[in-house]
């Protein structure tokens, strides 16, 4: 009993220090949560902005079908996917879920008759096309839970090189892109956004009586366009990172939460154990020392 009963200590203690890690993990996480937020609410009145700028920009353009990032699609043949995943663990099955839903966009676009090449961000999202030796486009590693502007700029560049790159010489004709958006601290989502090519939707807006500011466009409002459109591109990739970054950390609070609930719950089971076995060895004891006393007196009367 001596024996079980330092095994179940031993067992706690163990627990005990996996306790405060994980619950260590969480309190980090959960700050990290409210940081990434705030970046991402940073970038909103840019974003919106921008946007509004290239919509003036595009009702100014007589002919948007000669722009090739608003231009209709001639061919069907390769498709970027790029996949936001993360760069560590712990995180429950946040990898997995954005890695899943590519899977199925993959099989959507090989239907339609797309080769698909895989961009990624995050080492479990490269490491999982590395081990099924799926063909990688480019890989991004390092940043995924504290993305910075220039880690967007980099992938934009990469993916908006290949989207203006002819298809018989390896370019690609749309770009998707594969994150988690940020609902709130319990729930988060996988989307697929399709960022390349543009649609141009033209609809009457009603005037309200907000006044909305008048542009001027020097040279002209296609060469401002031009300029606009990969400033968009790069900040819609931004904008994925930092949703995605949010996600993770409220994934990996929630994991580690969880984590730490089973740890109280083994803690609180083994240490219920140990005291079973304490009594056993309580009782064992006094039992002996009974029987001791008992088998002394019987053979004093005896003697007698």
């Amino acid at each position: 009993m001596g024996a079980q009963l330092r095994v179940y200590r031993r067992r706690i203690k163990s627990v005990q220090a996996t306790k405060k890690i994980t619950r260590a993990m969480e309190l980090i996480a959960a700050s990290r949560i409210l940081k990434a937020q705030q970046r991402l609410a940073a970038t909103l009145p840019y974003t919106t902005a921008l946007t509004a700028a290239i919509s003036e920009a595009a009702s100014n353009v007589s002919n948007l079908d000669v722009h090739p990032m608003l231009a209709g699609q001639v061919t069907k043949e390769r498709a970027a996917v790029l996949v936001v995943t993360a760069d560590r663990g712990l995180a429950g099955a946040y990898s997995a879920n954005a890695i899943r839903e590519a899977q199925s966009l993959n099989n959507l676009l090989d239907d339609e008759g797309y080769h698909v090449v895989p961009y990624v961000v995050g080492r479990k999202g490269a490491s999982w096309f590395k081990f099924r030796g799926r063909e990688v486009g480019q890989a991004w590693t390092g940043f995924s839970d504290q993305p910075k502007y220039d880690d967007a700029v980099d992938i934009a560049d990469v993916l908006l090189e290949r989207f203006l790159q002819p298809t018989a010489e390896g370019g690609v004709d749309e770009i998707h892109v594969v994150y988690t958006h940020f609902v709130n601290m319990v729930s988060q989502q996988v989307r697929v956004r399709r960022i390349l090519p543009l649609e141009v939707v033209e609809e009457r807006a009603e005037r309200g009586p907000v006044l909305e500011p008048l542009y001027n466009f020097e040279p002209s409002a296609a060469d401002v366009l031009d300029s606009l459109l990969p400033r968009y591109l790069r900040t819609v990739i931004y904008s994925a990172l930092l949703e995605s970054a949010a996600s993770e950390h409220a994934a990996r609070r929630r994991a580690m939460k969880s984590a730490t609930d089973n740890a109280d719950d083994m803690i609180k089971t083994l240490t219920r154990r140990a005291n079973q076995a304490r009594q056993a060895e309580i009782t064992q004891e006094i039992s002996e020392i009974v029987g001791g006393a008992n088998a002394l007196a019987d053979a004093t009367a005896g003697s007698e």
